[in-house]
């Protein structure tokens, strides 16, 4: 199989009507939002109308994402029949800002979850258990440059029917939807892109609704008004743009209605043909992949390595302190970052209990690898992977990574197996590239037009290398 290879886009790229590439990554002072003048511009005017490389400065307020008032709207339309209940349709419901999902109840922002994706669909990492994990471990708050300012619904008998997990960023990391060089682009006509608005799960690059709402008839109202409700924050907090990163493609498709660019992207997932087991998913593989499979499977019982599954209460403190050390071998050899905690594995694997997969390598009893993946309604997600400092295990990353997720996926009846963003050589290993989605709204109008004719030609690439994949995937002519 071929590379593909995406080459970073610059600033001036974004200003042309030539074939643009793929962004990639952006200088670390500009992904931490610092100009190179060391000053901070608020886009103002007009990119036609500038005549030297830095616009006047203007003093711009620290945003406050508790210092704004979002107010209510009232109901339109009539309740459909089997709806009509005097006594419990609201008539008008109200929209608020937190600075902490603290100040939601666990019953309630669940609720919206559930109705949101429904129980048979239910995304892990929506739910509360996750999401308050990454704030009370210190990896998703405004020290780190994540402020919450999650949005709320209410009827107005104080019912919570919509939330929405949004965040006052100040950089771009932890995304999985590169921007780096549109805030190159705003520095480089002396202008500001930072801080901005992030609908999202933070360092999750996982597709699902991101405007979590209750099963009433007037969920579509409320939809619209909760987008428009972000739209109005990012003015009245003075950023330069908002940023709904993996929205369902129901989502993504009301969101250009509402005056977002539409962005696509790709992953590499698993689909599970209803195999009864591993050796089936192997008879739909092209021999020589087949083949090579098999081979890489050998090196594990060669290299005396034990594989385990683990679930719940099985995994103990020392498996996720292990974990943590994995992990950070991993980000601190990768030119990564270490977004998450000690504290938030073992928060999270308290709290989600079942729903947590760890899958681990022992070698003589030793831990010496593991992959962290979170089960779903109907897909298995793989998250993380790590392994002990200079440790060399030849396959050991493939099985643990994509072919014990295969096996815990048909051993659990899960449709799919998402394995995380980017990963060519997981084409090979039978996992095949599907879309992915992002909205984005920018405020500067000229702006808003050089990324949206951006956006357009990333587009075609974006689908003509999927189609390159697909064309000559792993699979047997015909399970493409």
């Amino acid at each position: 199989m071929a590379a593909f290879h995406f080459h970073c886009c610059t600033a001036r790229d974004l200003f042309k009507h030539g074939p643009t590439p793929f962004l990639g990554h952006r200088p670390r002072h500009l992904m931490q939002g610092k100009s190179t003048s060391r000053k901070e511009f608020q886009c103002s005017s007009p990119l036609s109308k500038i005549s030297a490389i830095f616009w006047g400065s203007r003093t711009t307020k620290e945003p406050n994402e508790l210092d704004v008032s979002l107010g209510a709207f009232t109901l339109t339309g009539s309740a459909p029949e089997e709806a009509r209940t005097n006594e419990t349709r609201p008539q008008k419901i109200s929209l608020s800002v937190v600075s902490s999902i603290s100040e939601i109840s666990s019953v309630d922002w669940d609720a919206c979850a559930v109705d949101a994706t429904g129980s048979e669909k239910l995304n892990p990492f929506l739910t509360y258990a996750f999401l308050s994990s990454l704030e009370e471990s210190g990896c998703a708050v405004k020290e780190t440059g994540w402020s919450p300012s999650h949005l709320i619904a209410q009827d107005e008998h104080k019912n919570i029917i919509g939330v929405v997990p949004l965040y006052l960023k100040s950089h771009s990391y932890g995304e999985f939807v590169f921007d780096h060089s549109w805030a190159d682009a705003y520095y480089s006509y002396g202008s500001r892109y930072y801080p901005k608005l992030q609908c999202c799960v933070p360092f999750t690059p996982v597709t699902s609704q991101r405007i979590l709402l209750r099963d009433t008839w007037y969920k579509d109202q409320v939809f619209f008004k909760l987008l428009e409700a972000m739209k109005d924050l990012t003015a009245k907090f003075q950023v330069s743009s908002l940023h709904v990163t993996f929205p369902s493609e129901n989502e993504w498709h009301k969101m250009k209605e509402a005056g977002f660019l539409q962005r696509i992207g790709m992953q590499y997932h698993w689909k599970n043909r209803n195999y009864k087991n591993f050796d089936e998913f192997l008879m739909d593989m092209k021999q020589s992949k087949r083949k090579n499979i098999r081979q890489e499977r050998k090196k594990i019982s060669a290299q005396n390595l034990t594989m385990k599954r683990l679930r719940g209460d099985e995994i103990k403190a020392k498996h996720w302190d292990s974990f943590y050390n994995f992990y950070r071998n991993t980000t601190d050899n990768k030119w990564g970052r270490a977004f998450l905690t000690r504290d938030f594995f073992h928060n999270m694997g308290s709290k989600m209990g079942d729903r947590v997969l760890l899958v681990v390598a022992e070698e003589g009893g030793e831990l010496v690898a593991g992959a962290l993946n979170l089960i779903g309604g109907d897909t298995l997600y793989g998250r993380l992977w790590g392994c002990l400092p200079e440790a060399y295990y030849p396959s050991l990353h493939f099985e643990a990574c994509y072919y014990q997720a295969i096996e815990a996926a048909i051993e659990l009846d899960l449709k799919k197996v998402e394995a995380g963003a980017q990963g060519e050589h997981k084409i090979q290993r039978g996992y095949l590239p599907v879309t992915t989605y992002s909205c984005h709204y920018i405020l500067d109008d000229e702006f808003r037009k050089a990324i949206g004719n951006f956006l357009v030609r990333e587009k075609d690439q974006v689908e003509l290398v999927m189609k390159l994949i697909h064309d000559s995937g792993p699979f047997k002519e015909g399970l493409q």
